[in-house]
């Protein structure tokens, strides 16, 4: 089969991110793209359809050429999609039910695959699961301490960030680092220890609001303040669930602000401000050393994600406390955001890279219905994006 045209879509809780991609073995060359933010709830939806006509606009006038298949990031798929595939309605039945699992994120990117097959009707559409790329971890890994019963139902940890993790593999590779850690800093964190470009170990859970401490989520909890809660504060599920997703977190800490942009300038005159920022960099720098005890050592560490990606000031706190890894920034690098920000004498390799995963749901697409197989391999090797 030729080259195909992709177009990827990747749905998120307030923005959708769209590219086409012109797609042969190993690389995806950008051909447009861009990025909607939605600023209030209640024209998302419409906001979401006037992006999909306008693509299919660009199509008609003969600004881009119609994809010969659409791709979508989806975060989770529950306990049987765990393989990127073809979307037909028994895929889309079982994204209903496992859609309680990522309640930010799943229902949205049902209504924009629904609005694409809507547009475009004759296109195959490609899930590509965030949870993938986590799948052969080991079971101590993924194993959570419960009965037996209730693991059978697929109650585990499943790793997320799975297309930003491929796609910083893909870009270092081949061959990828032996020992390699990925902090993905954004409104979502999750630090992912990979060993020779297979995931082993990651901080998310069971659901994307597990781990460190994100924009507006809690991350990890001590399960006995839940129990508090619902015991002596009368929280029902609904009020548990408003609390960890959107209102914990940097959010919840500073009571001012989810963005790390706004903490900063908030944090010489506000205190609470300050503490969200150091109480964040120390909680990412904990599980930075304990992926790397996984791995046994670092040889390369990423930053990626919007804070990863732009903020010096963090990358440089979490860094600080990590000498005893081998871990040293040059000051300069980490300020004027070179790719390279670790310094001569630091013993891992320490690098600022952009989550490509617009490109890497291309990919991922195009080999899906290439191999004309539902659950083809989670990892692309090799490539860069051109």
């Amino acid at each position: 089969m030729s080259d195909l045209t992709v177009l990827a879509l990747n749905s998120g809780s307030s923005t959708l991110k769209y590219g086409a991609y012109r797609v042969d073995a190993v690389q995806a060359e950008r051909l447009l793209g861009g990025n909607v933010e939605f600023d209030d709830d209640d024209e998302a939806p419409h906001q979401r359809t006037q992006t999909l006509q306008g693509i299919a606009d660009l199509i008609a006038a003969g600004r881009m050429p119609a994809p010969d298949v659409i791709g979508h990031r989806v975060v989770h798929g529950g306990p049987t999609l765990r393989q990127h595939c073809v979307i037909d309605e028994a895929v889309l039945a079982t994204l209903a039910t496992a859609a309680p699992l990522a309640p930010l994120h799943t229902a949205l990117a049902l209504s924009v695959i629904r609005l694409a097959q809507a547009c475009f009707p004759h296109t195959p559409q490609v899930a590509c699961f965030d949870t993938s790329f986590h799948a052969a971890m080991p079971d101590v890994a993924c194993v959570l301490p419960l009965p037996k019963v209730l693991r059978q139902e697929g109650i585990q940890r499943y790793g997320f960030h799975g297309l930003s993790a491929a796609s910083i593999v893909r870009q270092l590779g081949p061959p990828p680092p032996a020992r390699l850690l990925i902090a993905h800093l954004g409104n979502g964190v999750s630090i992912t220890a990979v060993r020779d470009g297979v995931s082993i170990d990651t901080s998310m859970g069971f659901t994307p609001t597990g781990g460190v401490l994100m924009g507006t989520r809690s991350g990890d909890l001590d399960p006995g303040v839940l129990l508090h809660l619902l015991r002596h504060h009368h929280y029902d599920t609904a009020m548990l669930a408003e609390l960890v997703d959107h209102r914990a977190g940097l959010l919840g800490l500073s009571g001012i602000s989810s963005d790390m942009r706004s903490l900063h300038a908030a944090a010489t005159a506000h205190p609470e401000a300050d503490l969200a920022i150091r109480v964040f960099c120390y909680a990412v720098r904990k599980q930075i050393g304990a992926m790397a005890a996984a791995l046994d050592g670092a040889d390369t560490l990423v930053f990626t994600g919007g804070i990863g990606e732009h903020d010096w000031r963090v990358r440089a706190d979490i860094c600080g406390g990590l000498d005893s890894l081998g871990i040293e920034l040059d000051a300069v690098r980490n300020r004027s955001v070179d790719q390279l920000i670790s310094g001569e004498a630091s013993r891992v390799r320490v690098l600022v890279l952009p989550a490509q995963e617009e490109a890497q749901i291309a990919l991922q697409s195009a080999l899906v219905v290439k191999s004309a197989s539902p659950a083809p391999a989670p990892l692309i090797a090799g490539g860069t994006e051109r």
